[in-house]
């Protein structure tokens, strides 16, 4: 982070990223100073409500992030900017978005928590357009122009007011991570959740954090009183309390829902109790095995949708074939009890050194339920995509001479996986069999 001392001195000329929080409420012009060179602006977590006129001069800018500000709409300025890719502006009060506020060349739309109402048919004209965050806004349609995003891999769509999901954005052919629950769309049913007991924050101990995520923050717990229903059960917990009321993914109340409508898998982190309290919301989980550590890392600016990975990171085919048959399994359980991951990533995923796997996170879940059973079976060629970007990725890190031959299998079962012809993949059931035959 630079500052604003530093900004009119002059000693930041040829930086190509900078980075002010100074409660600004003006846009500092001295930043115009570093057109030549500057590549990425980040005056995120200031007072701004506006951009000035001549914004475009700043002809190398890539990357711009404006959150936690105070814009009313999407400045017209960014669509002169003709090298800028990637756009920022979560939580400010946007409400309008003009057809000519995008550059053409934007791959990633960050919008999440605004009070948007809608959304300009020029979106349309973003073919390079691969990630697009608009949760927590006030959209009741997307509009039909947006079919010819073709590129669109993630799409966050939670916490808004959309009546039903077009066919188009299903059939989007690289389509793989969606979210849409926190929509009036569908019958609402109410959640049966009988078997997963309800406890009070006084009856757990919270002792140290151990992670956090764009909804909570997970910790080590202890029982004080552990419910009749699990004595037996191990006194250490981990316990997810879940943040504001709306995140990058969606509601809390949501993730809860369909964490829970999920149900049992060996595979999926257990959990034993939530707590629903007025001021609280929370799951209470059985804690994770040290073995056990982060398949994989989260994407990055440059790679945008796809996962990253240790330096040095490699598998066995027959590691990557392990971790493919657990996951399939357990996606195929989660598409029968109608609920939709929305985040098959690798840095989701945790793994023990025998290549047994965990999975959890229903962040951006969405509950199939709600959909007609035509887009419920789009929604599992979706998912089913993702998990070819899975299997993709840590193909890459296989050592593939060990065997060639199951190497190559698998590397098929990818392609299928990500074919763009949706109605071509394979279901999860069509996967699990398949890698059991290996």
């Amino acid at each position: 982070m630079q500052t604003l001392e530093q900004l009119k001195s002059g000693q930041l000329i040829g930086r190509k990223r900078l980075q002010l929080v100074e409660g600004l409420t003006v846009f500092p012009h001295e930043i115009f100073e570093l057109a030549d060179t500057l590549e990425v602006l980040d005056l995120s977590n200031n007072q701004l409500d506006a951009l000035p006129a001549d914004f475009g001069r700043l002809k190398k800018l890539k990357i711009l992030f404006l959150s936690n500000n105070q814009f009313k709409h999407l400045p017209v300025e960014l669509g002169d900017c003709p090298d800028l890719e990637m756009i920022g502006f979560k939580a400010n009060q946007i409400k309008q978005v003009a057809e000519a506020s995008l550059p053409k060349k934007t791959r990633w739309l960050i919008l999440t928590e605004n009070q948007i109402e809608q959304l300009p048919d020029s979106m349309g004209q973003l073919h390079r357009l691969k990630k697009l965050a608009l949760a927590g806004n006030r959209l009741t349609s997307l509009p039909d122009s947006m079919a010819d995003c073709q590129n669109l891999e993630l799409v966050r769509l939670s916490a808004n007011q959309l009546t039903h999901l077009p066919d188009w954005l299903l059939q989007l052919p690289k389509l793989s991570w969606l979210a849409f629950a926190g929509n009036p769309i569908g019958k609402k049913t109410p959640c049966q959740n009988s078997k997963v007991p309800h406890v009070s924050l006084a009856d757990i101990e919270i002792s140290q954090q151990i992670g956090e995520g764009a909804s909570g923050v997970i910790s080590k717990a202890r029982w004080i009183n552990q419910p009749a229903s699990l004595m037996g059960s191990d006194l250490d917990i981990a316990v997810k309390v879940f943040k504001g009321e709306v995140t990058s993914d969606g509601y809390p109340r949501d993730e809860l829902a369909n964490c829970l409508k999920a149900g049992e898998h060996s595979n999926l982190i257990k959990v034993v109790a939530q707590i629903t309290e007025a001021d609280t919301l929370a799951l209470v989980m059985e804690l994770i095995p040290s073995t056990f550590y982060n398949l994989g890392l989260p994407p990055t600016l440059v790679t945008c949708t796809r996962d990253t990975f240790k330096e040095g990171s490699q598998y066995l085919p027959s590691e990557v074939a392990k971790v493919a048959l657990q996951m399939a399994d357990m996606l195929a359980h989660l598409h029968q009890n109608g609920v939709s991951h929305g985040d098959v990533y690798a840095h989701n995923t945790m793994i023990d050194d025998t290549a047994s796997v965990l999975f959890g996170d229903f962040g951006a879940a969405s509950n199939l339920c709600l959909l007609p059973v035509d887009q419920q079976v789009m929604m599992e060629a979706v998912e089913v995509r993702a998990f070819g970007c899975l299997l993709d990725d840590l193909l890459t890190l296989a050592q593939s001479d060990k065997p060639i031959e199951l190497f190559s299998v698998l590397v098929e079962l990818k392609d299928q996986c990500m074919a763009a012809d949706m109605t071509s993949r394979p279901t999860f059931n069509n996967i699990v069999r398949r890698l059991h035959a290996l």
